[in-house]
């Protein structure tokens, strides 16, 4: 085989790849089928959830990229990107690919291993992060993507 042909074996191979990935993210989130419960809104379902798992850096106090998920008109706002949720259309949604833990931002994110200090023995340094948050479950997912295609009421 050629160097050329070799090359663009090799070029078709990455771009199959992408292909593949790109596909397997559109699988993923058919994982997470939207909840078929009606009537949904912030208020009763889905600020219980993310004040379980979301305020520690999305709330009042801390502001991780200036998202705020605790109040409702916070949520439409968006943060420092812009808008998280497009009402009506959860598969165009920042948020719910996150929440899935699919996009390219997990969330919560996995919890950072603290690193020793200089001549420290075996002691984590203190952080101002907060404690970890256990990732939403299929449920938790598919009620905030039901939500969001409701309106986002």
């Amino acid at each position: 085989m050629t160097n050329r042909a070799l090359a663009a074996t090799v070029t078709l191979a990455v771009i199959g790849g992408l292909g593949l990935a790109q596909t397997a993210l559109a699988a993923t989130l058919a994982d997470f089928p939207p909840s078929t419960r009606t009537g949904v809104t912030y208020q009763k379902d889905i600020q219980p959830i993310f004040k379980e798992s979301c305020f520690g850096c999305h709330g009042t106090e801390r502001q991780s990229g200036k998202l705020r998920l605790d109040s409702l008109d916070a949520v439409l706002k968006g943060g420092k990107d812009g808008a998280v949720i497009v009402a009506g259309k959860s598969e165009k949604s920042d948020l719910v690919e996150n929440i899935a833990q699919i996009g390219d931002t997990p969330m919560p994110p996995k919890p950072k291993r603290p690193r020793p200090a200089a001549g420290a023995t075996n002691t984590p340094p203190a952080t101002a992060q907060p404690a970890a948050s256990k990732p939403l479950t299929k449920e938790q997912v598919g009620l905030v993507r039901a939500w969001i295609d409701q309106g986002a009421k």
